[in-house]
């Protein structure tokens, strides 16, 4: 989806299937532009393109920032063995030949991704998790737990909270997770816990966490990622009655479910 000054960019096609827009730019401000894309296909890139080519060239010296929490091709932010293709290298470089005076984006993969973007900003998810935990009951003695040692060392200095970690154990041939453990266990017991991380896919490392933090004794356990894909729909996560309610943001997601909370991602500039 792409908003211009939050207003929705309409796309049609013509019988081809070749995008037809049509934006006047006298109904969006005096030369101040904010996109906003909250992906959905990189059939989107080139609505991106030809908006801000027709922005450039209508108006001179036009300010345009583009507003892009979640930021395409992220997990592909190195690349292992000569046939792979580095992905977020070439979308980065898509974006900079844009020549934005601003891109905005929120909690990315790593840092990577803001390294290879031009003039980048980088919103923290702390008011988002703030909001999770407003809306946890008696969440004044909850213990925070990341999924491993990465995820602690990027969030834990956000709030001052007790919490643990995960510790995975994988199939080195496959990658796959065989069994995680909780680092500190004892601080889990009788308590409530809230999983924080950036991104879910199908959930299968919050569904270890979560079976690690019951056997550990834990009470509630809550979940907030930054940027949840719809394909958690194809996981247990939301099945298998061990995690009592999901967090996220509307940055990739765009299902619906009774146990998940949807916060809609800040657009101030």
């Amino acid at each position: 989806m792409v908003f211009l000054n939050d207003k929705p960019v309409a796309v049609s096609s013509f019988p081809d299937g070749t995008p037809l827009l049509r934006f006047d730019v006298n109904d969006a401000g005096v030369g101040f532009f904010i996109i906003r894309w909250l992906y959905d296909s990189d059939a989107e890139c080139m609505t991106v393109w030809h908006l801000v080519r027709h922005l450039r060239s209508k108006i001179n010296m036009a300010y345009i920032g583009l507003d892009l929490p979640y930021i395409p091709n992220a997990r592909m932010d190195r690349v292992k063995s000569p046939d792979e293709v580095f992905t977020l290298k070439w979308f980065a470089e898509f974006l900079n030949a844009l020549k934005l005076d601003r891109v905005r984006v929120l909690d990315p993969h790593s840092n990577v991704s803001a390294a290879l973007i031009d003039r980048v900003k980088i919103d923290t998810p702390e008011p988002y998790i703030q909001k999770a935990l407003d809306e946890i009951p008696a969440s004044d003695g909850l213990v925070f737990c990341y999924p491993d040692e990465g995820a602690a060392k990027r969030y834990s200095g956000l709030f001052e909270r007790e919490y643990v970690f995960g510790i995975k154990h994988r199939d080195w041939r496959t990658g796959r997770i065989e069994r995680l453990e909780i680092t500190t266990p004892e601080k889990v017991k009788g308590r409530d816990v809230l999983i924080v991380d950036d991104i879910c896919s199908h959930g299968g490392t919050f569904t270890f966490t979560a079976k690690a933090l019951k056997a550990a004794g834990a009470n509630h356990i809550y979940l907030y990622v930054t940027h949840c894909e719809n394909t958690i729909f194809q996981g247990s996560v939301l099945t298998d009655g061990l995690i009592d309610r999901v967090f996220t943001t509307n940055s990739i997601f765009r299902g619906t479910h009774d146990n998940i909370t949807v916060f809609e991602v800040n657009d101030d500039d």
